[in-house]
């Protein structure tokens, strides 16, 4: 009698030895063995077996060559010396489901294992790897740093004084119109210089719309301004702007992933280690 079992997905054949006159089994691979070598096997356990083939229900011969995952789909006969087995592979379909939650369990079982023996090291690694990182780009940031602070206070300055400027010169032209109007002349001759003026003032206003697209808010055109001689004042001292939003996207990101990474990994790792690490 031949019989074949499932175990851990995998098929075991079991049959009478004729010599040594015992059951002994055969784990084969489905996938990787084929019809030849499992004979092979069979063989080289028992050296009394001077005859080993298979044929299929029909009695042609299955060919050596063939996979073991072809044989076990369909009954065939199993020939040792003169002795033939009729043996009927069980169906598979049932064996996926008598076998489904072992096979859970193991896939459960090597994931823990997985978890236990390289996530923490892995975790570690990546972290080291992400603090030097942050080292590196911040120590290019640095001096960027430290010229973009000069820059922005020049280009701060010059915006200020820039502000008063503007302050002064409308006060003194309040004061001229004033002037002109009460000392000098009468309202009825100032009332169309005002006029034109205002009017002048409604153009270079619908002007700076046209040429930015915004309109002329204080604090706007205060940052436009601020931006321009900033950015005149960096191409002056070669500060590289783009050089250093990268680094400052870099430095976020890393800094980002130094974050996610840390929240799991306190929760695993133990106490002293986590103080040495801080």
């Amino acid at each position: 009698e031949v019989t074949i079992n499932y175990r851990h997905g995998l098929p075991v054949i079991t049959l009478m030895l004729p010599t040594r006159r015992e059951r002994c089994q055969f784990t084969v691979k489905p996938v990787m063995t084929t019809v030849g070598a499992f004979l092979q096997d069979v063989q080289r356990e028992d050296k009394g077996i001077e005859r080993a083939e298979v044929f299929a229900t029909d009695g042609s011969k299955v060919s050596d060559a063939t996979l073991m995952e072809v044989l076990l789909m369909n009954d065939f006969k199993l020939v040792i010396n003169n002795t033939a087995y009729s043996v009927s592979p069980p169906v598979k379909g049932k064996l996926s489901s008598e076998h489904a939650t072992e096979m859970e369990d193991i896939k459960s079982l090597v994931h823990r294992l997985f978890v236990a023996l390289h996530l923490e090291d892995h975790q570690i690694r990546k972290e080291r790897e992400l603090l030097q990182k942050l080292d590196h780009l911040k120590g290019e940031l640095l001096p960027l740093e430290q010229m973009k602070a000069r820059i922005m206070d020049s280009a701060d300055a010059k915006t200020s004084r820039l502000l008063w400027v503007g302050l002064a010169l409308m006060s003194t032209q309040g004061g001229a119109l004033a002037w002109l109007t009460w000392w000098v002349y009468s309202w009825d001759i100032m009332e169309p210089v005002t006029y034109f003026i205002t009017y002048g003032s409604a153009m270079a206003f619908y002007a700076y719309f046209v040429l930015t697209k915004q309109d002329y808010i204080y604090p706007h055109a205060k940052d436009r301004q601020f931006l321009h001689y900033f950015y005149r004042k960096s191409k002056k001292q070669r500060f590289n702007v783009e050089r250093y939003n990268k680094l400052k996207d870099d430095l976020a990101e890393a800094e980002e992933s130094l974050r996610r990474l840390r929240q799991p990994l306190h929760l695993r790792l133990p106490i002293q280690e986590i103080n040495d690490k801080d």
